[in-house]
């Protein structure tokens, strides 16, 4: 557990003198950065000096020689690239890009401001009843001369903690040149940044008094907004830190839910380090931020714990302070960069108003006289000079690393930041009047492309031709369904002329009917006609049940034809006028009047061409039908004479004996006769060969042959007419109407109200949405270009 550890002031702990533990050994200085140079090359372990240290004397000097980094190359280069960083931070990097940090989190009590207080070297607000409301980000350079601090407020979010497009940073008051006065400054800080509708200004002169008594009803109670602050101390090592706000528990759950998101939020960033701080006066499992650290790095891979208050532990606390140096020294609740011991200054010590060096000498005294302290393996991770210098080394190192990362989140960012302006319309420049016109003949030759399907858009063509498909599906479906047998629900439908083929969709009101059914028809029909002829109507009976099943295929057809054209008209419309909400409106408020006459329109020609179809029942296409009545007729006659070969499977699962006989037979027969040069015949070329001999049915034959023949015409005619009939009279003559309707009222209907031009304006003004992103994201562009530029200078 090697620190990254050199010392700006010189001031450690010692390590028990023994002659198996040299002193430390001089390291060499490292190699200068080369112009470009990756920083992550550097290593930090080349400066640690092992903790092998030793403290004595009082007047805080080392026996032993430090290296002096403060002046090395390896110095200056971390000075800049914490420079870099605080820069970018303060310039509102930190909500679009993982900047390297660290970040101190502790629960109540835990000595969380007391550490800040002694790496910092001010003091912070920490009496009673006062909890940090904000995080403070805290900046420390040995650069000046002379000792000063600057405070400024930094918003990065509204008031509902969403970011902002610019980050905004304000100074607060003048730059403070006594220690004394941070305590009061910061009180003040914090109250502005929780108070931002007020003008921070008006906090500068706030007594402490004041500030309490601030209404809290109209004060945010946690803000995500940073107090900044920038201390120049010559004495101090180069750090940056954020300290949040502590983890609370005697609070209103809300409140307590509000500390605990901002924690995790802000540690489960990959590039932040977690400095968590542990009292040694409780169980360490029992820490909310440890357990917190762990989930948000459950390897330990960029978690340090702190660990305070070891002079709490009484002399009788044997198995505590065994636990304690068992953690410290790395064999229980390991973390790859270890833990700090700090003892930090009590009230009473605070009160005397030491300084730093001499609160530090304390602190080195007593990890040098108190057992188990001092005699740790781990010297160098007792204090907190040791402690500032590793966690500043590591930080720069961690900066280092994560330079060409950043670099490319980056440019990542901008080029997607510039993709997304580019997909946004420009903005319009040129005369309204030219643009509204401009864009109604588009739209209107838009949709006549794609109603003609001559376009490159073939939604509308491909939807509609599926749904005519399953129109024709539906009508076929309402074939009659004759069965030339007395039994007809014993043999198979007889639903094509060609042999084994069945229909699988059928309509639900279509009925089964054998050669009973029909000849009750043909008897109920009977009126004053001469014997042996058919009843006219016993055919137009039969016919009407199936024309009088195309009314709902029909509807249904209708109604899908038109959700099509609505979600059509609907996409059209965002396309050419979305960009223009108010022109869009009123666009398609006008299109909507039309749309929905001429689907009424259609309803009524759709239902006018059925109609044709209910009476009289006729065709011009005799020859059509004729030969269709002749092949049905055939087809019925040879299931008359030989029944078994359409009968259906019996209960057991088999067909009849005399079925597969008869099968065996006409297929030796059409082999017979393909020999004999007669080749392409079927089974009902067979039945035509053999003499026919009338039975008692045939009159019943012949009707259903006539119907069934009729049926074909007239479905063949029904699955074009309507199709066509819904294409004329709907997407045709909406087409055709559509640009009238819309220059009509846009054009003519606004120059009589004599407001053309200001009408035309307000048709197109922009979106305000579109306008909000537009700004918004070349907010966002600048601010990236801003980070690349600063990047890319501190690579040159």
């Amino acid at each position: 557990m090697n620190g990254f550890r050199f010392n700006k002031n010189k001031t450690t702990t010692s390590q028990p003198q023994s002659q198996s533990q040299p002193g430390p050994k001089p390291q060499p200085e490292p190699k200068p950065l080369e112009p470009g140079e990756p920083e992550s090359d550097v290593n930090v372990e080349t400066f640690s000096t092992s903790g092998q240290q030793s403290f004595s004397g009082s007047d805080g000097k080392s026996e032993d020689s430090d290296i002096d980094l403060s002046s090395t190359e390896y110095a200056r280069r971390g000075k800049e690239l914490m420079r870099l960083i605080n820069d970018l931070r303060s310039m509102g990097a930190d909500t679009m890009i993982d900047l390297p940090s660290i970040v101190v989190i502790g629960g109540q009590s835990a000595g969380k401001s007391s550490l800040v207080e002694a790496v910092s070297g001010v003091n912070v607000p920490r009496d009673s009843g006062t909890c940090t409301r904000c995080p403070m980000e805290c900046t420390m350079s040995s650069s000046a001369k002379t000792w000063s601090c600057t405070i400024k407020l930094r918003f990065d979010y509204d008031s509902s903690g969403c970011p902002l497009p610019r980050s905004k940073e304000v100074a607060f008051g003048a730059p403070i040149t006594d220690r004394d006065d941070v305590d009061i400054w910061l009180r003040r800080a914090q109250a502005a940044i929780l108070n931002p509708h007020t003008p921070a200004g008006n906090f500068h002169k706030k007594t402490v008094t004041e500030l309490r008594t601030i209404n809290s009803t109209s004060s945010l109670k946690f803000s995500r907004n940073v107090v900044a602050v920038a201390i120049e101390d010559p004495d101090a090592i180069d750090l940056s830190f954020i300290d949040l706000p502590g983890l609370i528990q005697n609070e209103e759950q809300e409140v307590i839910d509000l500390v605990q998101e901002l924690t995790v939020k802000a540690i489960s960033r990959a590039n932040t380090i977690i400095l968590t701080t542990i009292p040694m006066s409780d169980d360490i499992q029992n820490q909310q931020s440890v357990k917190l650290a762990k989930e948000a790095d459950p390897e330990g891979e960029r978690t340090i714990g702190v660990l305070t208050k070891p002079d709490t532990l009484g002399e009788g606390a044997v198995s505590a302070k065994k636990l304690w140096i068992d953690v410290i020294e790395g064999h229980q609740h390991v973390l790859q960069h270890g833990y700090y011991c700090v003892r930090l200054p009590d009230d009473a010590q605070r009160t005397q108003r030491l300084s730093r060096t001499a609160f530090q000498k304390l602190e080195a005294d007593y990890f040098d006289t108190s057992p188990p302290w001092s005699q740790s393996t781990e010297r160098g991770r007792f204090g907190i000079p040791a402690f500032v210098s590793d966690i500043s080394a590591l930080l720069v190192k961690h900066i280092g690393k994560s330079l060409a990362k950043l670099k490319q989140d980056v440019e990542r960012l901008l080029t997607s930041c510039l993709e997304d302006l580019l997909a946004l319309p420009v903005p319009l420049t040129g005369d309204p009047q030219v643009e509204v016109l401009g864009k109604i003949n588009d739209f209107c030759a838009a949709f006549k492309g794609i109603v003609d399907g001559t376009g490159s858009d073939k939604r509308l063509a491909q939807r509609n031709r599926a749904l005519y498909a399953d129109f024709k599906r539906d009508i076929r479906g309402t074939a009659p369904d004759f069965r030339p047998f007395t039994n007809p629900e014993q043999y198979t439908p007889f639903d094509s002329l060609e042999p084994n083929a069945t229909f699988v969709i059928r309509a639900p009101g279509v009925r089964t009917m054998g050669l009973s059914e029909v000849r009750q028809t043909i008897k109920d029909a009977i009126a004053w006609e001469l014997p042996n002829n058919i009843p006219y109507e016993a055919k137009t009976r039969l016919i009407s049940q199936f024309t009088s099943l195309w009314t709902a295929p029909a509807e249904r057809c209708l109604t899908a034809i038109n959700e099509v054209l609505d979600d059509v008209i609907q996409k059209l419309i965002e396309t050419h006028f979305g960009r223009f909400r108010v022109l869009q409106q009123l666009v398609s408020e006008l299109i909507s009047a039309d749309v929905e006459e001429y689907k009424s329109r259609t309803r009524c020609a759709m239902k006018e061409t059925l109609e044709l179809e209910f009476k009289p029942n006729y065709t011009q296409n005799t020859h059509y039908l004729l030969t269709l009545q002749d092949k049905w007729l055939t087809k019925y006659r040879a299931g008359r004479r030989d029944p078994s070969q359409y009968q259906l499977p019996n209960p057991a699962g088999g067909i009849s004996r005399s079925a597969n006989s008869q099968s065996s037979y006409i297929t030796n027969a059409l082999n017979q006769l393909a020999q004999a040069g007669y080749s392409g015949l079927t089974a009902d070329d067979l039945t035509r060969l053999r003499p026919y001999n009338p039975d008692a049915f045939e009159d019943e034959l012949i009707v259903m042959a006539d119907v069934r023949a009729y049926f074909h015409v007239a479905y063949k005619r029904i699955i074009d007419h309507i199709p066509l009939k819904i294409e004329h009279c709907l997407h045709q003559a909406l087409a055709g109407k559509m640009s009238t309707t819309l220059l009509q009222s846009l054009i003519v209907d606004t120059t009589a109200q004599e407001d053309f031009a200001e009408r035309m304006k307000e048709l197109v003004s922009e979106d305000p949405a579109i306008a909000l992103r537009r700004d918004h994201l070349q907010a966002r562009r600048a601010r990236l270009q801003d980070y690349r530029r600063k990047l890319m200078n501190f690579s040159a």
